[in-house]
């Protein structure tokens, strides 16, 4: 199996990501790598607090990668705080990189540029996946496992079943 990092967000797409690299038993995830606002301690992407990312790496029983990016955060200074994440992650036997992207092609050349002979592969479990199909698989999963998010988001389902994802963070 691979040694791979996980990119976690915190999100939905992260974590179903989580559930098909588990499946697939390809990959052996040993972090959920994360960066925070420093200023502000909350996910950089979404503002999710600190404590809930630790909860959710705690509950999934996979260390927490944390990476701190200073406020304001320049490109560059991104750039080279990741380099050097990802150098760390080679040292330590790590293979691959795993993204929760979806759709956006552009994010996607982005990340597989920023890897390029890095020594990390990155891969996309959930690449493509229509939306519909994926929030019902979702659903379906939610039912008999414990969402760490709170919200909704109203959609109808193939079988035409209107449904409300619990999704979204409080």
């Amino acid at each position: 199996m691979k040694r791979t990092l996980l990119s976690w967000s915190s999100g939905k797409d992260s974590a179903w990501s989580l559930h098909l690299l588990r499946q697939q038993n390809e990959h052996e995830i040993v972090g959920l790598l994360t960066t925070f606002n420093q200023a502000a301690n909350r996910v950089a992407m979404h503002a999710v607090r600190r404590s809930l990312v630790e909860a959710q790496a705690r509950a999934a029983g996979i260390p927490l990668w944390d990476v701190d990016l200073p406020w304001p955060c320049s490109n560059a200074d991104y750039e080279c705080i990741m380099k050097a994440t990802c150098e760390a992650a080679v040292q330590a036997g790590i293979e691959c990189i795993a993204f929760g992207d979806l759709f956006l092609a552009d994010i996607r050349a982005y990340r597989e540029k920023q890897l390029e002979n890095s020594g990390l592969q990155p891969i996309f479990p959930v690449w493509g996946m229509p939306t519909r199909e994926l929030a019902c698989s979702m659903i379906a999963r939610a039912r008999t496992a414990p969402l760490a998010k709170l919200g909704h988001l109203p959609f109808i389902c193939r079988s035409g079943v209107s449904q409300k994802a619990i999704l979204r963070a409080t």
